[in-house]
């Protein structure tokens, strides 16, 4: 299958080299791949005439499909827009399109979308590549005209509309800002309609993208859409350190992977008894000192002491009873959890010594030859 919308020709794409899988979205950002695409609708029913259609980055918005021709996914179409038209990818359509419009938009009127014009043609796949280009250049202008004014912002992405008449330029700000002188020197240097949208730390990084610490590309700027918030109280529950540097991801907050695993620790420790109860023995009073959600075991110690005392929670539930029926157990050693030395079978034996460090060096070794001399003999006694 070949994709005729790639800009290297020839139905093969340049830039993730997927050999002509871009119609089925394969190198969109944020892509769905529409499973519902071969099923046949019902005799009589119109086939849903909202379609969902992507821009740069992860901006997508549903319009109404007034043409004739069925959109599939891929397709490049001309949309309506203020004061212009715009210039996008269809990324869902049909059926499943339905769902994401019950998904995303419960409120959503059909009626009041915006209409779908023509399948782009030549003249504005060409106006549409010309304002991608210009868009590097018009950020880093932007910033400069920024720090004339000592505006306490960052202006981290800029987008152009499809007809060149509307530029939407992406801030990040820790408080307000008051732009309106900004706006006016962009208007005067840049002839063009201006609009400022501020974003977060988190879609900041959704949009620029990069590679995480466990070395795969940000979730943010793959498949995650829904940013939840972080807190601290998830690396506690995981039993995770709070360095900073660690939990942070390349938006400054705290990693949004901290709440993948949370729901099941917290059904892990819901077994456990409460980390803040002493063990009263008459040893002394333990501390609780660490706990392993998957093994099931808690560490507990004593003042002034580095040995630690491995218990089940079935055992700490147990010597939390006792005490509080007044009795004190010896010492927690009875109680702890017996360390079974396993010895693995290794499952082969070095017979020929295939595994010796040393069964290369008689075959590397230099012969040591005598030196033949030609002509007489020297003689010893001079």
């Amino acid at each position: 299958m070949s994709c005729n919308s790639c800009s290297s020709g020839n139905g093969k794409s340049g830039g993730c080299k997927m050999n002509g899988t871009c119609n089925t979205s394969g190198c969109n950002k944020l892509e769905v791949y529409d499973w519902l695409s071969n099923i046949e609708l019902p005799s009589g029913q119109k086939p849903y005439n909202i379609i969902e259609v992507r821009f740069k980055n992860s901006r997508k918005d549903f319009y109404r499909n007034t043409l004739d021709k069925k959109l599939q996914a891929g397709d490049v179409i001309v949309v309506d827009a203020i004061k212009g038209y715009d210039v996008g990818v269809v990324s869902v359509s049909g059926e499943l399109a339905k769902i994401q419009v019950a998904k995303k938009r419960k409120n959503f009127k059909p009626l009041e979308a915006k209409k779908v014009i023509r399948i782009a043609e030549q003249k504005d796949m060409d106006l549409w590549i010309k304002a991608r280009d210009k868009e590097k250049d018009l950020m880093y202008k932007s910033r400069t005209l920024a720090l004339n004014l000592n505006l306490q912002m960052k202006i981290s992405d800029v987008e152009y509309q499809g007809d060149l008449s509307k530029a939407t330029f992406y801030y990040t700000a820790e408080g307000r800002v008051d732009f309106r002188q900004l706006i006016k020197d962009m208007a005067g240097e840049f002839r063009i309609r201006i609009e400022m949208k501020q974003i977060g730390a988190r879609q900041e990084s959704a949009r620029l993208g990069g590679i995480g610490s466990c070395g795969r590309e940000l979730c943010c700027s793959t498949w995650l859409s829904d940013f939840r918030s972080v807190s601290t109280s998830a690396a506690r529950y995981q039993q995770l350190s709070l360095n900073p540097q660690k939990l942070a991801g390349q938006c400054g907050r705290l990693k949004c992977c901290l709440n993948y695993e949370l729901d099941m620790y917290l059904e892990g420790l819901s077994e456990f008894p409460k980390t803040d109860i002493k063990l009263k023995t008459q040893k002394g009073n333990a501390y609780h000192f660490k706990t392993d959600v998957f093994r099931k075991t808690m560490w507990y110690a004593y003042p002034g002491e580095s040995e630690l005392y491995s218990l089940s929670p079935d055992r700490v539930k147990e010597i939390i009873e006792m005490n509080r029926n007044g009795k004190t157990p010896s010492n927690l050693a009875d109680y702890e959890i017996q360390k079974e030395l396993v010895s693995e079978d290794v499952g082969y034996s070095n017979v020929v010594g295939q595994d010796s460090v040393s069964r290369f060096e008689s075959k590397f070794k230099k012969k040591k030859t005598k030196k033949k001399y030609k002509g007489k003999k020297p003689n010893k006694s001079n």
